[in-house]
């Protein structure tokens, strides 16, 4: 099994392709059909956390991505930013979707840190995202009850905004 090879050759006078590049690439253009090709760029036993998710193991990375492209109409992840370089990596981006039967695109915006193994496939990958404002706030009864909640903690002057 070879590496997920970089998104495209380097031109003249650009820097190298970075994993980090690579794993943008992937993410950007990732398809159900797609999903047969994680061990390009995850390892056998790499990690995968997010605010619903802790799982190690390949098949349990790809089980996760096969629940949302069964949840979720028309995913797709849009990689803003990226930094590391052959051992780590950040990355920032937004996650576009829609809830089945939903004509409301939806959009969680967040980020990931990435831990290479030599051969530069994930062996870690933690999301950070704000499931409370990124998800439960979108839903009409919890909204409500979540938006309260952070207007409540929030410092006097310093509510986040909507």
């Amino acid at each position: 099994m070879n590496p997920l090879p970089p998104p495209a050759p380097p031109t003249a006078g650009a820097a190298a392709p970075t994993p980090a590049d690579a794993v943008a690439h992937f993410f950007e253009t990732l398809t159900p059909a797609a999903l047969g090709q994680l061990d390009r760029i995850y390892t056998e036993g790499a990690r995968f956390h997010d605010p619903f998710h802790s799982v190690q193991g390949l098949p349990a990375i790809r089980a996760i991505f096969e629940h949302m492209y069964g949840q979720l109409d028309a995913p797709r992840f849009v990689v803003r930013e990226r930094l590391g370089d052959a051992r780590q990596a950040f990355l920032i981006w937004d996650f576009f979707f829609y809830f089945r039967g939903q004509r409301r695109e939806r959009r969680i915006h967040g980020s990931t840190h990435l831990r290479f193994a030599p051969d530069g496939r994930i062996r870690e990958h933690r999301d950070y995202w704000d499931a409370a404002q990124e998800f439960y706030e979108q839903w009409p009864v919890l909204g409500a009850l979540m938006r309260w909640l952070r207007r409540r903690v929030a410092a006097p002057g310093f509510e986040m905004e909507a």
